[in-house]
């Protein structure tokens, strides 16, 4: 009887402490000395991806400035660091010889365009009117009981050997005439402007060397345009699918680790780039700071691409929430010092914040529980 009365007893004590660790879990889960406690606020946030990168000039704005005609460097201009503008002379070649091709074609010019005049003169002066089949006679046949009345008639004379001549020395002009239009063209070579502005990166060519034109032009010097430059940003695979053109583009370079520089996503190169089995993918930032000619070509960039900003937002902190199958929940802090278990939907993540759609109210507490 006493084993019975003891075993009820037994029973009856455990049953009681189970309710109790139910009630326990779902009534009263935690006193708030048993957690940390943070409130419920408004919040402004955005989404971002972190990349690395570096400054490239964009297509363009580096131009390798070289020799089309093979000659000696007579004059050099440039130095390193020059700020040069477009047109602006940078290197002349000797030109003596193409100066002397220029004249002897004018000269040429001058003798074909007086064969033309003799050509014409040798023929009756009364040809005024020229045309596709010769030369015409205007002339009057005022005869008595004529058909015509005295009017003036016009007749096409039909020489062809007459017509080759003159032709001929007109073909003979149009040939010299652009001969010299050649030996001009390639006097021009002779002196190097620069074809756009900005900044003298590199000199290869000194005054008093023979450059030889062939296939490729040698280079005299290189120029970028310093307020046409961009970066270049490695965005990891992962999150590649999140980055979008016109998206607005933070960064900063190793020179001036305090100052962030602005910008937006551009253009997104198709193919990955493959580096020891990372997969990355080029995403172009088009730089619209102002401050845009303290940058260097091949600078290294940290890049923050913002995907959305939410301005007033409700957020908690990620830590707050607890994930289950049926969703995810808060403990919130009742007027009684207690915690209740409540269910929540969120929204965008930044960083360690959260947004709350639905379940909160500002104000509100919310437990985190730290280990």
């Amino acid at each position: 009887m006493r084993k019975s009365i003891f075993a009820i007893f037994i029973i009856t004590a455990l049953s009681g402490m189970a309710f109790a660790g139910v009630f326990s879990f779902f009534g009263k889960p935690e006193k708030s000395a048993a957690l940390e406690t943070v409130p419920v606020k408004k919040k402004t946030i955005s989404a971002s991806i972190l990349a690395t990168g570096s400054v490239k000039p964009i297509i363009g704005a580096e131009v390798k400035v070289g020799a089309r005609i093979s000659g000696k460097v007579e004059h050099l201009y440039a130095n390193i660091g020059d700020r040069v503008g477009k047109d602006q002379v940078i290197a002349e070649i000797e030109k003596k010889d193409l100066e002397a091709q220029v004249a002897q074609a004018e000269a040429n010019l001058k003798a074909a365009d007086a064969g033309v005049g003799v050509s014409k003169a040798s023929f009756w002066p009364a040809l005024s009117a020229e045309t596709d089949y010769g030369f015409q006679d205007t002339r009057y046949f005022p005869q008595k009981g004529d058909n015509f009345g005295g009017l003036k008639v016009t007749m096409p004379l039909f020489n062809g050997q007459d017509l080759y001549t003159i032709k001929q020395s007109k073909a003979t002009k149009e040939a010299v005439k652009a001969a010299l239009e050649f030996s001009k063209v390639q006097l021009s070579y002779a002196t190097i402007k620069a074809p756009i502005s900005g900044i003298i990166a590199s000199v290869t060519t000194q005054e008093g060397e023979t450059v030889a034109a062939g296939l490729n032009a040698p280079t005299f010097v290189t120029i970028i345009d310093l307020s046409r430059l961009q970066v270049d940003a490695f965005v990891d695979e992962t999150d590649i699918g999140r980055v979008k053109v016109g998206q607005k583009a933070l960064f900063t370079v190793d020179t001036y680790p305090d100052k962030e520089f602005t910008g937006k996503v551009k253009a997104i190169y198709p193919k990955a780039i493959i580096q020891e089995n990372v997969v990355n993918f080029d995403v172009v930032i088009e730089i619209d700071d102002p401050n845009i000619e303290l940058l260097r070509p091949d600078m290294t960039t940290s890049v923050t691409i913002y995907q959305e900003e939410r301005i007033g937002v409700l957020v908690i902190p990620r830590a707050a929430i607890t994930k289950e199958r049926t969703g995810k929940f808060v403990l919130v802090k009742q007027d009684s010092g207690n915690f209740e278990k409540r269910a929540i939907k969120t929204g965008m993540t930044s960083g360690s914040d959260v947004e709350v759609a639905s379940g909160l109210n500002e104000g509100e507490i919310v437990g985190i529980k730290r280990e």
